[in-house]
């Protein structure tokens, strides 16, 4: 049987530092985990990278390396964010240790992505579009960004936490009582482009008004991106979408 942290992948959106990148791979490795992701990232073939990564050059050997966060997402089934800016536009936060329990409970089935921002900048707005939902790491206000190794290796403890917890706990306090298979990212970004065009062909979505038209893909790419879709779910979704196809199909034509 696979084990759930094979099906975690910590990505990092264009980090600048090769130092980062090596003390992320022994960050990850610390924690028992093995799959790093690189965005658009600068070459980890470098004595800085592999200084900092100490013993575990083999996390580096096997890291993917995508030009964009679209390619490195497609195949997964559910992604997670970090940050620390908040804001009305950035979708929902939830505490470190309700978030990683969620992604460790999903994971013994499920492809889950946990994406760290750039040093200086973090993930940007249309990135975090892509997140089900944020988890944000508590810190003094006065001197809140931690450095990006730091804060993979506070998530990736966490996560190894939340199995501890579930020894240690009654299946009743379990969040899934069964851990449903998921959707991967590609199939979703796809449902969510047949779902405006739809809410286009209703006339939901005003085409006098691009704030209230993104403001609204925003809303449901969050909600749906938050709880994840199963298969019958994702076929649902689809079948509803060609229903009111056909029916404003057929109304055109009389």
């Amino acid at each position: 049987m696979k084990n759930w942290r094979d099906n975690i992948y910590f990505v990092l959106v264009e980090p600048t530092e090769p130092g980062n990148i090596g003390a992320t791979a022994r960050a990850i490795k610390n924690m028992g985990f093995k799959n790093l992701c690189l965005v658009n990232a600068p070459s980890v073939e470098t004595e800085e990278t592999a200084m900092f990564a100490h013993n575990a050059m083999d996390i580096l050997a096997s890291a993917e390396t995508y030009p964009t966060l679209k390619e490195a997402l497609k195949d997964k089934q559910y992604v997670a964010g970090t940050s620390r800016r908040r804001g009305r536009k950035r979708g929902a936060f939830i505490p470190v240790e309700e978030g990683t329990r969620q992604l460790y409970e999903l994971a013994s089935t499920n492809k889950i992505a946990v994406l760290f921002g750039r040093e200086s900048r973090g993930l940007f707005n249309e990135e975090i579009e892509e997140c089900g939902f944020l988890m944000t790491i508590p810190a003094n206000r006065e001197h809140p960004s931690l450095n990006l190794a730091q804060a993979v290796v506070i998530i990736a403890y966490e996560l190894s936490k939340a199995e501890n917890r579930e020894s240690s706990e009654s299946s009743g306090n379990l969040l899934f009582a069964n851990p449903p298979n998921l959707i991967n990212h590609k199939e979703l970004s796809h449902l969510f482009d047949r779902l405006e065009q739809v809410l286009q062909l209703l006339e939901y979505i005003p085409d006098d008004d691009p704030y209230l038209h993104k403001k609204i893909m925003q809303n449901l790419k969050h909600c749906l991106g938050r709880s994840g879709l199963t298969d019958w779910e994702f076929g649902m979704f689809q079948s509803i979408c060609k229903q009111i196809e056909n029916k404003l199909g057929g109304a055109k034509k009389k």
